[in-house]
This record gives structure tokens, sequence and C-alpha cells, in this order.
């Protein structure tokens, strides 16, 4: 899953760089000495992988006590239909019934606290904007937060969100340093690819909750393994 996390990453990079390219774009690195520019990219990076990793930590966290319950191979079953179902319905139909209307205000604060760190040159203004930054609302993230959750662990969750976050670095790097390099075709190319990858990676978990007893694709499931040992020990 770490791996799908990566590539998932990569290529909802192309994606990233269309939403939050304006802040690569407007980061205030130091052009004169290539080594400063390297650290200043480097921290701003940092900032996004901590917030990331933090929010991986807390829905991994929820997806350990679901699975304390009993519940992870249906949990896991449910994320994999609803990653389907989003690549399914329109958008249309997804900002009808909008729920990140009531977090607007918040969105505001966090944009208006952007705004000021992308004036200042300060050595933790970069991680400030790329921790800002992480807590902007996006699909892509949401559909990484979905796999977080279903790892079934407070740290595979952060492990998995910290990937998501690596693979969107060599582009969003490239953004910094090249601006909007991206042709309009490449960028059509590339976002059309990222729903058939959404939906192989909703199968992936929908075969990972069935529990059909395929090593590292489908493990069987753990808490019906037991009884069927204990079933067999009594014959």
């Amino acid at each position: 899953m770490i791996v799908t996390a990566l590539i998932f990453g990569l290529l909802g990079s192309f994606h990233c760089v269309g939403m939050c390219g304006p802040i690569a774009f407007l980061l205030p690195v130091d052009r004169k000495y290539p080594v400063k520019r390297m650290m200043q990219v480097g921290s701003y990076h940092l900032g996004r992988l901590f917030t990331y990793s933090f929010i991986g930590l807390l829905f991994g966290f929820v997806g350990k006590g679901l699975n304390l319950f009993g519940f992870q191979q249906q949990l896991s079953i449910l994320i994999g239909v609803l990653m389907i179902l989003v690549i399914i319905f329109p958008a249309s139909f997804f900002r009808k019934y909008n729920l990140s209307k009531p977090i607007y205000a918040a969105v505001a604060k966090i944009k208006s606290a952007l705004g000021g760190a992308l004036r200042k040159k300060t050595a933790d203004a970069f991680f400030t904007i790329g921790f800002l930054n992480g807590l902007l609302p996006c699909g892509l993230v949401y559909m990484a937060v979905f796999g977080a959750l279903a790892t079934g662990g407070a740290w595979q969750g952060s492990l998995y969100m910290m990937a998501f976050g690596i693979g969107t670095i060599p582009l969003m790097t490239s953004a910094t340093y090249l601006g909007n390099f991206l042709t309009g075709k490449m960028k059509q190319r590339v976002l059309k690819v990222i729903p058939v990858f959404v939906v192989i990676i909703g199968l992936l978990f929908i075969l990972r909750g069935l529990g059909l007893g395929i090593p590292y694709l489908s493990p069987p499931d753990k808490v019906s393994q037991p009884l069927v040992t204990s079933a067999q020990s009594c014959h």
C-alpha cells in the first residue's frame, strides 16, 4: 500500500501543480544562492510532509479503533467503494452536497496566514508555508486520507500519508524552480490517468477487505482465522 501511496502522490502532483502551484511559484526563495534556495524549498516540503503525516496519524488512529472492534475488513471495502464512487459520479454531484462549506472560515484563516508567511524570508517561514499548504482542502488529499484510515494503525496511517506527500515532491519542486512548465496537453493526459489509478486503488482496498487469502493482496480475515483453526483442532 505504501507503493500505491507514492504512485498516487506522483500522479496526483500534476493536479497539485495546478491547484497549489501558485503557492510554489510565489515562494520567497533566494534565487542568487542555489544551496540556500534548495534548503528553503526543502523546508517547505518538510512542512507539507509534517502536516500530511500528522493527518495520517489521526486517521490511522481512528482506523485502529475500528480494527479493534472488528470492522477493519468492512472499512477497507467501504473505502474502496467510496473511492470508485467518487470517480463514477460527476463533480457537479459533489459540489451540490459540498461538506466543506462549514469549514470555509477556517480555510479563509489558513489562506490569510499563508499570505502573511509568503511575504517573509525567514528560515521558519518556508516550513510554515508548507505546513499551511498541507491543510488546504484538496480532493486528492481526501483520497489519501481514506487510504490512511484503512491502514488500521496510527503509525501506518502516518507513513501512508508521508509516502503520498513524498510522491508529490518531484513535480512541486520543479514548479518552484521552473514555474508553470507543464503544457496543456500533458496535463490533460495525466489528469485522465488519475481517475483510473484511483479506481485501481479502490479495487485493491476492496480485495484487501474481502480476505480471500491472497498473499500481500488480500490476506485472510484475522478475526475469523483463529475460529477456523480452533474448529479444525476439535476434529
